[in-house]
């Protein structure tokens, strides 16, 4: 009897949320033996090498799942976080030029790329990319925090206290889930 990639899937993601991830990406590797094409696989074994610790073999599986779908936005995402995460800061902007030209309102690829200039020292570039994201969303925590750090890099004390309201009203209007 063969295995079934869709059950190896669904079986390493309920072993990954449990903190299991050498079980979860033997399972993906064997789904993956099974529908080797099938990027959502190799997606799930990037993120579940990640929550690991191999940033290395999750760049790698993520750029296959890539290659697989180069249209998939999750991906294109995901890839550019990891690259941050190493400060392969070029690498970041191309995935997220490439995200940009797929879906130019996805305030994320907007975000990350201010996430790198902010890391090149370039604020004045990296306000306007975090002003741009929190336009197209205006409660985006992240994309608020960063502006609000940029904000203080540029000595801009009204767009500090602004992002500090902002923030305040998103932390008070949320409710975790019990």
């Amino acid at each position: 009897m063969l295995e079934n990639s869709e059950k190896l899937n669904n079986q390493a993601v309920r072993l990954a949320s449990k903190g299991e991830y050498e079980d979860a990406i033997a399972c993906l590797k064997r789904a993956i033996t099974v529908e080797n094409s099938n990027y959502l696989l190799w997606f799930n074994l990037a993120l579940t090498y990640h929550d690991a610790g191999k940033a290395s073999l999750a760049k790698s599986a993520m750029e296959h799942a890539y290659r697989i779908n180069p249209y998939d936005e999750d991906t294109l995402e995901s890839l550019a976080s990891f690259c941050v995460s190493t400060e392969s800061f070029d690498e970041a902007l191309f995935y997220c030029a490439q995200g940009l030209e797929l879906n130019p309102i996805n305030p994320h690829y907007w975000n990350t790329s201010g996430v790198v200039r902010f890391n090149q020292g370039d604020f004045a570039a990296a306000v306007e990319l975090f002003e741009h994201a929190v336009s197209l969303s205006p409660h985006y925590y992240d994309a608020l925090f960063n502006l609000r750090d940029t904000y203080e890099e540029l000595q801009n004390k009204t767009g500090v206290q602004e992002c500090s309201r902002m923030i305040d009203e998103i932390s008070k209007n949320f409710k975790p889930e019990i």
